[in-house]
């Protein structure tokens, strides 16, 4: 235990004493407490409370996708561009609040969808931005580089741990305030973000910036080489599962196993509690144990939890195999960010844009298939989908292994 509590305070000193992460840190709690008010409860916002059908409900997140992943990639380059991102992450957070305000107080499909495309999908940036930020601290730091992904999964884990209370009291907020009050909260968070951002977040050199920008590569070329775009391919698969799994979760407890609006709160904290101490471990492992070891165990994890997910019968079977999902979430959502940073090092936001943008690319093809499945075979039937896109990630990723690759793609790889 003594071992324990040294290693957390030599740790703690050391983050500490990295400019500006602490602050990095802070803006991550806020933005996490904000996605854990409002995405365990879109498609009870789309379904339940505006009327619309899974299928337009579908078609109206992927709508949203499609017009996140256009924002985030040219807010991408651009971040890697200029000589600072602060002001992206203040703009970006400022139009999350503008988006939320709008889902607060109006009821209109149209409507929704404007500030959804809009103002949501600009605000979809926000967290690639501090994570590059993140990424760009700890470069500029005295750090050995084996020990980056161990603090990239520590800001990982504070976005975790806002999801720790997160659902559980936004399912209260939607029980007493509604909807209204839920993405009021939200709104908030964001806010908080933009305040902390520009009144803390110290302005990184205008030198430091050009010699980034002269590293940059075209997309085209980037998304061409094949080990960035089957990983892509295959993370998107996980998305796709992950995010199919989340819009159905709800539906699933509350229509088909008879569990209530607490048990989905519950559900989805259980998880974000196991997160931590997983994230944690995984971190420490990745720093002696190659991270593509480590996405492939993710993969193989995730396949297994769809696969008895379709067998739950009741919510305290759900709350078992949250564990579960913690896992593979820890891996997928955790050292892969550092995984694709490490494939771009000069060029961080476009590197986190392409984790975030092959997570958006399966959230779109998600949200499309779930209004489909659901209404064609069923809630249930949500999860057996969800484990063939797993299954086509672990062939991806195990074909990795075997093909033959560059030099140069070898070295990415580690």
């Amino acid at each position: 235990m003594s071992g324990i509590l040294a290693s957390t305070k030599r740790h703690a000193r050391t983050v500490k004493g990295i400019q500006g992460f602490p602050i990095i840190m802070l803006i991550n709690i806020f933005l996490g407490i904000g996605f854990s008010f409002v995405i365990p409860f879109n498609s009870m916002f789309g379904i339940d409370e505006v009327g619309m059908s899974n299928t337009s409900f579908g078609v109206f997140m992927l709508i949203s996708s499609l017009c996140g992943i256009f924002f985030s990639t040219w807010i991408a380059k651009l971040s890697d561009r200029v000589p600072d991102r602060k002001f992206i992450l203040i703009l970006c957070s400022l139009a999350a609040v503008i988006g939320y305000l709008g889902f607060a107080f109006s009821r209109n499909y149209a409507v929704l969808l404007f500030f959804s495309s809009v103002f949501i999908g600009i605000s979809s940036s926000t967290f690639s931005q501090v994570f590059a930020i993140g990424r760009e601290m700890l470069t500029r730091s005295e750090l050995p580089e084996k020990q980056v992904p161990f603090y990239m999964n520590i800001l990982r884990t504070l976005f975790a741990l806002s999801w720790t209370v997160g659902p559980a009291i936004a399912s209260y907020a939607l029980l007493y305030m509604g909807f209204t009050g839920l993405f009021m909260v939200a709104a908030t968070c964001y806010a908080i973000v933009s305040i902390i951002a520009l009144l803390f977040l110290r302005r990184k050199s205008e030198a430091a910036g050009r010699s980034a920008a002269k590293e940059i590569l075209p997309l085209k070329q980037i998304m061409l080489q094949p080990l960035i775009l089957i990983n892509v391919i295959a993370f998107a698969c996980i998305s796709t599962a992950h995010n199919m799994s989340m819009m159905n979760m709800a539906q699933f407890v509350t229509k088909e196993i008879g569990g209530s609006q607490q048990d989905v709160g519950v559900i989805f904290s259980i998880t974000s509690v196991f997160e931590i101490p997983f994230m944690l471990g995984f971190g420490i492992l990745a720093t002696s144990v190659k991270s593509d070891k480590l996405i492939r165990l993710g993969a193989i994890l995730a396949l297994i939890y769809f696969c008895v997910l379709f067998f739950a019968e009741s919510s305290w079977h759900i709350f078992g195999l949250q564990i579960l999902s913690a896992a593979y979430i820890s891996i997928t959502s955790g050292i892969a960010i550092t995984y694709f940073q490490d494939f771009l090092p000069d060029m961080p936001g476009t590197a986190t844009n392409l984790y975030s943008n092959a997570n958006k690319a399966g959230s779109m093809l998600g949200f499309m298939l779930f209004g489909f499945v659901a209404d064609v075979f069923g809630y249930r039937n949500v999860y057996l989908t969800c484990a063939a896109f797993v299954l086509v990630a672990v062939t991806l990723l195990f074909g990795l292994r075997y093909a033959r690759r560059t030099p140069a793609e070898a070295s990415i790889s580690g």
